[in-house]
């Protein structure tokens, strides 16, 4: 990671401060709210300044605030933002190799045979759409507004699937189920019921990303003076 300046450092501790706001102002669902902000995180930061500012603010959040599950949000939510940040940076590569290590892992994992495949099926979109979206993603810095829209839309989606996918390798592949005392029956529910919160969710990220993340996203790009993600 490049060196960072000062005023740089100023915002990730601004971005980790609104991951712990949010995710106090959280209800519903299973994931917080931090998921609408992690996208803007991972575009205006970078990878690695951005999942350094998710990993403090879901860490302190927890700590303060501490969930039976915390373990998987510390671990999912600046894997979604190092995601959204590398292709806001174009590059497709890491992102790829994180997609193809957990889901290979969870195939391979006689749970991921057994679950059914219409839960996981936002997670193979969003690995279809990686190389073209980093393609796309020099739309989030050019002086022409018009395709920001669907550029940061896909770069959300992205990120916030791969907060899901980070979740799904924990609870399976890692056997994060077994620590819990799950049975498969439990697991099997817990997995259905949590895959449809999940496209609620993905549908719910694109409209705030629609709605705030434009707007919000400009403001930076002019304030900052923004050519490129800051790390």
């Amino acid at each position: 990671m490049k060196r960072l300046s000062t005023k740089n450092v100023a915002f990730v501790g601004v971005f980790a401060a609104l991951h712990v706001i949010l995710y106090f102002m959280s209800f519903g669902l299973w994931r917080n709210w931090a998921i609408y902000l992690a996208p803007i995180e991972g575009i205006v930061l970078g990878p690695w300044a951005g999942f350094s500012a998710a990993l403090i603010g879901s860490v302190v959040a927890r700590a303060i605030k501490p969930i039976d599950v915390w373990m998987f949000g510390i671990v999912a939510e600046p894997l979604g933002v190092l995601a959204a940040g590398f292709l806001a940076k174009g590059r497709w590569r890491p992102v790829i190799a994180v997609y193809a290590v957990m889901l290979t892992a969870y195939f391979i994992h006689p749970f991921g045979r057994w679950l059914p495949l219409w839960t996981i099926l936002d997670i193979l979109l969003a690995f279809v759409l990686i190389y073209p979206v980093a393609k796309m993603s020099k739309n989030l810095f050019e002086e022409n507004v018009k395709r920001l829209p669907i550029s940061l839309v896909l770069v959300s989606f992205i990120g916030t699937v791969t907060d899901a996918l980070t979740r799904v390798f924990l609870l399976i592949p890692a056997g994060f189920y077994m620590f819990f005392g799950w049975p498969p029956e439990v697991v099997y529910s817990i997995f259905v019921m949590g895959a449809v919160d999940s496209y609620i969710e993905d549908v719910l990220v694109v409209i705030v990303s629609l709605v705030v993340g434009v707007p919000l996203l400009l403001a930076l790009r002019r304030i900052l003076g923004l050519k490129h993600p800051l790390s």
